[in-house]
C-alpha cells in the first residue's frame, strides 16, 4: 500500500523499502521507549509486524511505525517515529491515521498504542485514553515485573 501527500511525502508498507539500519538507529539511540534495542531485535520485530515507512519527496526514509496484529481483531501501533528534521509537518498524525485506516480495512476493530508525551498527536487520529483501564494488565520484564504466580481461582 502506497499513500502520497501533495507535498511529496509518502507512506509505504513495502518491507523491502525500509532502511532497517536507519530505523534501528532511531529506535536504539533516540526513542525513549526503545533505547538500546539491538539490531537483531529490530529485524525480528519488523519481520513479525506490519510496517509503515514514511519517505520524503527524494525517497529518503524519514519515519516509521509498526503494527503488531492478527489482522482480524486487534492491533497495537508501536515504534511510531518521525526523524527530527521531518518533525513539525504533521507526519506523525498522518502516519497514525494511515496505519489506523489500513488496519481497520484489514478487519481490526480494536487498536491500541502507548505514549508518554504525544497524546495530542494521536488524539488527532482518533485515539482516546482507555475507557476501562482497570481491565488491562501487563507483565513488563524491562521494569523488573517478572511473572509472579497469582491466586488460582
Amino acid at each position: 500500500m502506497l499513500t502520497r501527500r501533495a507535498d511529496g511525502y509518502e507512506i509505504d508498507t513495502d518491507p523491502q523499502r525500509l532502511d532497517l539500519p536507519r530505523v534501528h538507529d532511531w529506535l536504539a539511540n533516540d526513542a525513549y521507549w526503545a533505547k538500546g534495542r539491538s539490531e537483531d531485535t529490530v529485524r525480528k520485530s519488523v519481520t513479525a509486524s506490519v510496517c509503515f515507512g514514511v519517505y520524503d519527496a527524494d525517497g529518503n526514509q524519514v519515519g516509521f511505525a509498526r503494527a503488531v496484529t492478527d489482522l482480524a481483531t486487534f492491533g497495537w501501533l508501536c515504534d511510531v517515529y518521525i526523524a527530527g528534521p521531518a518533525r513539525g509537518h504533521g507526519l506523525g498524525t498522518w502516519l497514525a491515521q494511515v496505519a489506523r485506516d489500513w488496519l481497520f480495512a484489514a478487519g481490526v476493530n480494536r487498536l491500541l498504542l502507548a505514549t508518554a508525551d504525544a497524546h495530542g498527536v494521536y488524539a488527532k487520529a482518533g485515539f482516546v485514553p482507555l475507557v476501562e483501564p482497570g481491565r488491562w494488565m501487563e507483565i513488563d520484564k524491562r521494569t523488573g515485573g517478572a511473572p509472579r504466580p497469582g491466586p488460582v481461582s
